[in-house]
């Protein structure tokens, strides 16, 4: 299984101005964008390590999956959260050859935590012999960053603020990712059930 972004979150969506006010920077000055640039990449920095955390888009973009073979003969998980809309599915054989599959035989199966491509009869359709399936959709929260629930808002922000205070850091401790962003994160990391539950 590959996920992989087909669309970025462009600059201009991201709160590097909230992220100057969070830093209590000065403004009024003549170079008041001078650190535009590295603010931008630590918000982006942040965002990947809670996504990565949570396993939950924040901000909506597109994405394909990559399958050499469904995860049950009837539904595939999609590795993201939450997914708004499923774009199409295509198999492709081992030659290159793609076909489209008809929308009528799959629907998204939503779910906060693993939404799934699912059958609508009793199996999805058969992957060709060393072939794949490309499954295209789009995921994420909301469009705008000012939309996001306050929790995963303020965790971004805060987790950008620390990166950017300990930029010179290279060693654990100090620069580990800080309670207040773990916290706020709680209630989004995948819950998993262990054989001794």
């Amino acid at each position: 299984m590959m996920l992989t972004e087909e669309t970025l979150v462009p600059d201009t969506a991201l709160p590097v101005d909230g992220l100057k006010r969070h830093l209590r920077m000065g403004s009024g000055f003549a170079e008041d964008d001078v650190q535009d640039a590295v603010l931008t990449g630590f918000l982006r920095a942040a965002m990947a390590v809670i996504e990565g955390r949570t396993a939950k888009t924040l901000l909506a973009r597109d994405f394909l999956l990559s399958v050499s073979r469904w995860a049950a003969p009837d539904a595939q998980p999609l590795g993201t959260a939450p997914v708004q809309t499923l774009g199409s599915v295509t198999l492709i054989d081992r030659h290159g050859t793609s076909s489209l599959v008809a929308p009528t035989a799959y629907r998204l199966e939503r779910d906060a935590q693993v939404p799934r491509l699912r059958s609508i009869a009793s199996c999805l359709p058969g992957i060709p012999a060393g072939g794949s399936a490309e499954v295209r959709f789009t995921a994420g929260y909301v469009a705008e960053f000012g939309d996001l629930p306050a929790d995963l808002a303020q965790a971004v922000l805060l987790l950008a603020a620390h990166y950017y205070e300990y930029r010179d850091e290279t060693a654990l401790g100090e620069g580990c990712m800080p309670f207040g962003v773990t916290a706020l994160l709680a209630r989004y990391r995948p819950v998993r059930i262990g054989f001794g539950a």
